[in-house]
């Protein structure tokens, strides 16, 4: 039988208790035992960076997490930056920028931006691509992403005067 293990963890501002195996990941946590399927699974070797999420601020990649790892831990994922009608900076430069297309690398490019930029408020050029760099992209060619970088860093650059 699978050793289990009591996780209190809040997401999203909202506090969670579940008992979890050992050996959960902290992303299939998120998505199969609280549904929040934003987060997505991509290499599940933490190559691709699609189930970034922030985890007190800094940006991890869940899957390669044990859920029992954030125990105490405060989560926050595509599901917890902003609204359709209100979407944080960077969700509005990458929607403004044209910078998706099939979405699936979206959510982990959200949310790797802003956790830089929330830690960071005028990062160089070199680590917004440093945090690009960490997150595949099959559709866009990056082109389109870089210029949402750009314009999410001059907006958090804005709001900091």
């Amino acid at each position: 039988m699978a050793e289990v293990h009591k996780l209190s963890i809040t997401v999203n501002g909202e506090k969670f208790e579940h008992w979890v195996p050992a050996r959960l990941l902290l992303s299939d946590f998120l998505r199969d035992t609280i549904g929040l399927t934003g987060t997505h699974l991509g290499c599940e070797q933490g190559v691709c960076g699609s189930c970034t999420v922030l985890l007190g601020g800094e940006a991890i990649r869940s899957c390669l997490m044990f859920a029992v790892q954030a125990d105490g831990a405060e989560v926050t994922t595509i599901e917890g930056l902003g609204e359709p009608s209100q979407p944080n900076a960077v969700q509005r430069a990458m929607h403004d920028a044209h910078a998706l297309q099939c979405g699936f690398c979206t959510a982990g490019i959200v949310v790797g931006l802003t956790g830089l930029l929330q830690n960071c408020a005028h990062p160089s050029s070199e680590e917004v691509l440093d945090t690009l760099g960490g997150h595949l992209c099959r559709c866009t060619g990056y082109v389109n992403i870089r210029k949402a970088a750009a314009a999410a860093v001059a907006s958090y650059a804005a709001e900091e005067e």
